[in-house]
């Protein structure tokens, strides 16, 4: 798995603070380390489960991406911006998370983007699922977006860190 090492950086970050630190809001609209990491994982799974739907899906020949998923994936990442979702997309993670709950859930993730990393290479390119913001993707696409997202995330990481430590 190429991104196995940005997953387990974000496990070691995740032992280094205390439940208060992980489950400190700073201020209303913004969120804490414990929604930022629990919004990692469930995003990380559906972008999975659409890897694995590509299996089952139709060819999606000449259907491409939006201009941001061709930004997107020219760059190998997503720009250096917050990007806020519709309100309809955009309700707030779970904060209520132990250290130890997030951890087994960054473990199983871990897993399961290696098992689904090995077969990936196997579905047809062509076979896609569409993201509503990047266009047709297909499985390897799918799979690369979660280390994208991950390392999309730091600057958020970096940001929260400065406001615990005051």
């Amino acid at each position: 798995m190429r991104d196995r090492t940005l997953l387990e950086t974000y496990k070691r970050f995740l032992k280094d603070y205390s439940l208060e630190q992980l489950r400190y809001i700073p201020e209303p609209g913004v969120w804490s380390l414990c929604q930022m990491y629990d919004h990692l994982i469930i995003v990380a799974n559906e972008y999975l489960d659409c890897a694995e739907a590509c299996a089952e899906a139709h060819s999606m020949e000449g259907r491409g991406k939006t201009d941001f998923g061709e930004y997107l994936f020219a760059n190998g990442g997503f720009p250096p911006e917050k990007i806020r979702l519709p309100d309809e997309m955009n309700a707030p993670p779970d904060n209520t998370k132990s250290t130890e709950e997030l951890m087994l859930e960054l473990d199983q993730l871990i897993i399961r983007i290696e098992k689904v990393e090995n077969t990936v290479q196997e579905i047809n390119p062509q076979n896609k699922v569409k993201h509503g913001g990047i266009g047709w993707m297909n499985a390897v696409e799918w799979t690369a977006l979660v280390g994208m997202h991950f390392r999309h995330h730091l600057r958020q990481k970096y940001e929260l860190d400065q406001r615990i430590s005051k």
